[in-house]
């Protein structure tokens, strides 16, 4: 029984009752089923703006999964057809701890803001380092 019905149900056993509005009793039983009737109907009408934002947000959610995907690419993926040319390094945010992969040219550039939470990430990048930890250039993983 939803809370609406309740206080349907509740005005009913009063008039059943034949609560009288001439008494100090009457006046208050009465008095306290119209503020409950009031709540219900404001409870209600949150609920039904609470299901509205939760499909928006559903909605909102689905679509920056797809630009999340569309920026970022499949994380997941060793292959070489996966729409980015050159190598992805990986840099974790300090503040928020997110990872974020860049291209060889943003590393170039030195410095980026976090795309999470907007903290300026700073690097230096030589590109003779190799990724073995020697400056051999042997393109090792």
């Amino acid at each position: 029984m939803s809370m609406n019905e309740s206080v349907a149900y509740l005005k009913g056993l009063a008039e059943g009752l034949d609560v009288n509005a001439e008494t100090k009793e009457g006046k208050l039983l009465l008095a306290i089923l119209d503020v409950l009737e009031e709540m219900s109907e404001a409870i209600h009408d949150v609920e039904e703006v609470c299901d509205e934002y939760g499909e928006l947000l559903d909605t909102i959610d689905e679509d920056l999964g797809s630009l999340e995907e569309d920026f970022y690419g499949d994380e997941d993926c060793d292959c070489e057809d996966c729409g980015v040319d050159g190598d992805l390094y990986e840099v974790t945010c300090p503040n928020c701890g997110d990872q974020v992969y860049l291209d060889e040219d943003t590393l170039l550039e030195g410095d980026m803001d976090c795309p999470n939470c907007g903290q300026k990430l700073e690097f230096e990048y030589n590109e003779e380092d190799c990724c073995c930890g020697e400056n051999c250039n042997c393109d090792q993983e």
